[in-house]
């Protein structure tokens, strides 16, 4: 007997599938990370990330150029210093590189895109942690919030219009929240990198803001067997006056991702982290996948499991494959 429901008549050909589409992408949906390093006189490829560099000032400005033209959504900047110390001075400092990035592009586009920042310590400290260290060698939370705090001040007064708190401390987001409003700074939105787990998927990262890190950071970040502790840090971070919740990294976290996405009132982000991207391009170039298929694919993954935005190596490539489809195209090829 033939059936009568016939599902496949909604997958026929591609104009149709096209049509049918329950998830679709749109330029501004995406955010481009971006490293900015100190004492360089020409970018500096990234060799665990191809196609990544560190920027220096006038190469970034170039490729937001880009990004704005592409109609990507924002940019995500990290510092790469030369110098580092116990404490991360660098961080706060207004001529520390970071800060003069975020200074100088945002003087040039904050008008066209968001530019946002990463406030963490761990690209400004000789120990590679994210936050200070206590006299056993511990990361000492409360401590490391009031850094957090002069950090946010800092990015805030340099133009930052999202801060990126990715340090994963208990409480950060209401002594930062806290700090801004007391200084004035009450429409600079904070995007909470609520669930962030220990992953071994940063790797590539550890090379593109030249970490010093010791051992690990197990005991901040959060451990990738646990699910519903990745929805529970998100509550709170809602729940202290975050604006956006994040969830890092995105492809291996999708569970949480739903999860935190069913339950947020504010917007939910994911990061796309440099071992995703190092993982698609290394097997591409292998010959292994189709590259931009996979892209494609990975991409749909994350806004289809509840993604609001995507920060995301690609962003500018895919931003420009999608306004050349139409706004609003899954990016799909087949």
């Amino acid at each position: 007997m033939s059936p009568t429901i016939r599902p496949r008549r909604l997958r026929q050909s591609a104009p149709m599938r096209r049509l049918m589409a329950e998830t679709r992408i749109h330029p501004a949906q995406l955010v481009l990370p971006m490293f900015v390093a100190e004492g360089l006189t020409e970018p500096r490829p990234i060799g665990s990330m191809p196609g990544q560099v560190q920027h220096t000032l006038d190469s970034a400005a170039q490729e937001v150029e880009r990004a704005v033209e592409a109609n990507v959504g924002g940019i995500m900047l990290f510092g790469v210093p030369q110098e580092k110390d116990a404490v991360g001075s660098g961080a706060t400092d207004p001529d520390g590189i970071l800060n003069r990035a975020t200074a100088f592009l945002a003087e040039r586009f904050g008008d066209a895109t968001v530019v946002q920042t990463d406030l963490c310590l761990d690209e400004f400290t000789d120990h590679g942690h994210c936050g200070v260290l206590a006299a056993d060698g511990s990361v000492d939370n409360d401590a490391t919030l009031e850094r957090y705090a002069a950090m946010a001040i800092a990015q805030a007064e340099a133009g930052s219009q999202i801060l990126g708190l990715s340090g994963m401390m208990d409480g950060q987001v209401e002594r930062v929240r806290a700090a801004l409003d007391d200084a004035g700074h009450v429409d600079t939105a904070i995007l909470a990198y609520s669930a962030k787990y220990a992953t071994a998927l940063y790797g590539p990262f550890r090379e593109a803001v030249d970490s010093s890190l010791t051992g690990d950071r197990k005991t901040y970040q959060q451990d990738p067997a646990n699910r519903r502790e990745g929805l529970r840090e998100a509550l709170l971070d809602i729940a202290e006056g975050a604006d956006i919740v994040m969830v890092k990294p995105a492809s291996l976290y999708l569970d949480v991702l739903a999860d935190v996405a069913a339950a947020s009132d504010v917007p939910v982000w994911a990061y796309q982290v440099s071992g995703e991207y190092a993982m698609v391009e290394a097997a591409a170039a292998n010959g292994w996948i189709d590259r931009d298929r996979m892209i494609a694919e990975s991409l749909t993954s994350i806004v289809r499991a509840g993604a609001d935005v995507v920060l995301t190596y690609w962003a500018i490539e895919q931003a420009q494959l999608l306004g050349t489809m139409g706004l609003g195209s899954t990016g799909a090829r087949s």
